[in-house]
């Protein structure tokens, strides 16, 4: 098996580009696709492997860490197939997916149980409790909350609902 290795991928153009304003930055998404999949993976059911690059630079003259642009690399392999989703198409399933997690997890996370404040920070502790928030974000989803913030008052409001929730 073949490593994934830069060089390669930046033997033909990207399959698609976009490029977003926003936040004071300019982010530029390029994604290379390739369906030569035993090249590089040996996994069952693999469709597509891509390669995405990110690039930020800063939109209003200010220093984003550095004055140089931010360059990210990541790579991905997929079971949708060329026809199922074309290079624009990936982009915009993972560019959805991180939106998501940010969205749904790190937001809830930050603002509704003001992780950024936590004190707890030595051993394996805020692994721990970055782990239980997670769990409780979950278990109030399952249980139909949309509004992670209202379910957690109304949980410390009355802990038997809470219980309920683990099935106790």
């Amino acid at each position: 098996m073949t490593t994934l290795r830069a060089s390669r991928w930046r033997l033909f153009p990207p399959g698609a580009e976009t490029c977003d304003k926003g936040h004071g930055r300019i982010e530029v998404r390029r994604i290379w696709t390739s369906t030569d999949i035993n090249s590089y993976v040996e996994f069952p059911h693999v469709g597509q492997v891509f390669r995405i690059e990110r690039t930020v630079t800063s939109s209003n003259g200010s220093p984003l860490k550095g004055s140089r642009p931010r360059l990210e690399v990541c790579f991905g392999v997929t079971s949708l197939k060329p026809t199922d989703a074309s290079p624009h198409r990936l982009l915009e399933l993972v560019r959805a997916h991180w939106a998501a997690i940010e969205n749904g997890l790190h937001w809830v996370r930050d603002v509704t149980f003001d992780e950024d404040r936590s004190q707890v920070r030595t051993g394996t502790a805020a692994r721990a409790m970055a782990s239980f928030r997670n769990l409780a974000i979950s278990l109030l989803r399952q249980a139909g909350a949309v509004n992670i913030a209202e379910a957690t008052r109304s949980c410390a409001n009355d802990p038997r609902s809470a219980l309920r929730l683990i099935g106790l």
